[in-house]
């Protein structure tokens, strides 16, 4: 703690048993006698009151119960970056009565043996290129050059959760680090002189930054960018952004972005990023999409915008209409997508239906909500889609004659790859599209057979079993009828459909529906 205050006190970031906050207040508050510190607390459930006493307004907080006053000297206002260095890293030698030696680490004395080429190697800090100073109380640079002139070589630094205040004092860091490719600054509630001139390339090497928690807007990003010339990966998650404006000339070579958390972002801002040329994976969770839309490309076309982005992450958000996941079709390079925790997957739906149809109505994804999807998974999927909306296709115009296939506008906006299925795997014919039967355990069981390839002269078994039934379940089966260890049970299975073909049972937790497992069909055992 401090009994003297900065000159600069208003706006500094101070720490108070662990507790951050931000001064705005500085001077008497009457009828107290002495000298107080008006702040404003992270946690707004720590302080007292909204910046007033007796009437009197001394500051202004977000927050009704946002703001204390307390003493000066009950504050610790920071250290330095080569103060926090040496604090965590250095090692000072000392020598006792006895002449055994003695290592400082951080504050702690304790003796040592056999520990000279760790110390050597610690005490070097010109030779660091790893550093975290996480929740270090770091507030400045510290004196001009310092820190170019005692670890220079620093690659990645953890600056979270300290006491800075200033995108300067940032700058001032990073202008004495000129091999500096990774910097986490998240919950430093930082300013920004935007009126200032722009950034020189300050942070000339920096491929990937952390700005969670910030307060950055922006406005703010643009700003900055223009010293990050080849930044690769930028964090901006939790600091209510809105996608204001276009980055023209700056954040060409992004290729991760992340604004989880950002609730005022919508799917028409995305607008203003979707020509990020290298940009691979964007991630949007825990915001409050509600739809996604490519206008500039038709149906079955591909979308000009987000030319490489392969990794889509939109967990969390409030899309609730088929029609963003159909729209997510005209994404020339995506892979992989994740999409839980939105009210279109979630409630009383059938999981594994809703990944069926994901799969289905996006052809090019290898990667659904962080499994892979296998070929036998898609042609099931597939499959099932053409079969599922034949009734539907037929009543809109569809025809298996090619010239009388006309399916009306309404249906092709609702299905657009429904034609592309009819193509793939041929028009559903009128035995496929039987109207479906009640829901009944009784319609979605499966008469299988099941053959013990250990023992080729056992009689050939047949079950009925539940199409959602996990193949951990029906090992757990075969185990007590065939009497060998469910870990020693291998399976897979035959389909008349695909003769000569025997597809592998080798995800446990996935039901046989899974697998495209269907009437008829024989489970092979191998143990």
């Amino acid at each position: 703690m401090s009994d003297s205050v900065p000159s600069d006190v208003i706006g500094r970031r101070i720490d108070v048993n662990g507790e951050l906050a931000t001064v705005h207040y500085f001077g008497s508050v009457p009828p107290i006698t002495g000298l107080w510190l008006g702040v404003e607390w992270d946690n707004p459930q720590r302080g007292k009151h909204d910046g007033s006493h007796e009437g009197i307004v001394y500051f202004k907080c977000r927050h009704p119960t946002g703001g204390s006053f307390i003493r000066p000297n009950r504050v610790n206002f920071g250290v330095d970056f080569i103060t926090a260095i040496k604090n965590r890293y250095g090692l000072e030698n000392t020598k006792q009565e006895d002449g055994n030696e003695m290592i400082v680490i951080g504050n702690k004395p304790v003796e040592t043996v056999g520990f000279d080429s760790i110390k050597k190697f610690q005490s070097q800090l010109n030779r660091l290129q790893e550093v975290s100073v996480w929740s270090s109380a770091v507030s400045c640079a510290g004196n001009k050059g310092e820190i170019a002139q005692t670890c220079p070589n620093i690659r990645r630094i953890d600056l979270s959760k300290n006491l800075l205040s200033s995108w300067n004092e940032v700058t001032f860091i990073a202008d004495q680090l000129k091999y500096l490719e990774v910097l986490n600054l998240s919950e430093n509630k930082l300013k920004f002189s935007c009126d200032s001139p722009s950034p020189s390339c300050t942070f000339s090497a920096l491929k990937v930054l952390v700005l969670n928690r910030t307060g950055i807007t922006w406005t703010e990003v643009l700003w900055c960018a223009q010293g990050w010339p080849v930044l690769e990966e930028l964090y901006l998650a939790s600091n209510d952004i809105t996608i204001s404006e276009r980055p023209t000339d700056v954040l060409q070579t992004l290729k991760l972005l992340d604004f989880s958390n950002n609730h005022s972002i919508d799917g028409d801002q995305l607008f203003q990023i979707a020509y990020l040329p290298r940009l691979e994976q964007l991630i949007l969770s825990d915001n409050r999409i509600s739809s996604l839309h490519f206008p500039d490309a038709g149906i079955g076309c591909k979308t000009s915008m987000f030319p490489s982005l392969q990794y889509l992450v939109i967990n969390g958000n409030q899309i609730s209409q088929w029609s963003s996941i159909n729209e997510l079709d005209k994404l020339q390079s995506l892979q992989s997508l994740s999409c839980t925790q939105n009210p279109l997957t979630e409630g009383n739906k059938e999981l594994q239906t809703i990944r069926q149809l994901i799969i289905a109505k996006i052809g090019h994804l290898k990667i659904l909500n962080k499994c892979e999807i296998f070929p036998e998974e898609r042609r099931g999927a597939e499959l099932d889609y053409r079969k599922t909306f034949g009734n539907e296709w037929k009543k809109a115009g569809g025809h298996q004659d090619p010239d009388k296939n006309k399916p009306n506008n309404e249906f092709i906006i609702a299905h657009p790859r429904y034609q592309l299925l009819c193509l793939k795997y041929g028009a559903p014919e009128d035995g496929e599209l039987k109207p479906q039967q009640p829901f009944m355990l009784k319609n979605q069981l499966l008469t299988l057979t099941i053959k013990c390839l250990n023992q080729p002269d056992q009689k050939v078994l047949v079950k009925q079993l539940p199409e959602s039934m996990t193949i951990q379940k029906v090992k757990g089966l075969l185990s007590r009828l065939l009497k060998v260890p469910v870990s020693d049970l291998k399976l897979s299975y035959e389909s008349p459909k695909m003769e000569g073909r025997e597809i592998e049972l080798e995800n446990d937790q996935q039901p046989l529906q899974f697998y495209s497992v269907e009437n008829g069909d024989c489970i092979l055992v191998r143990w």
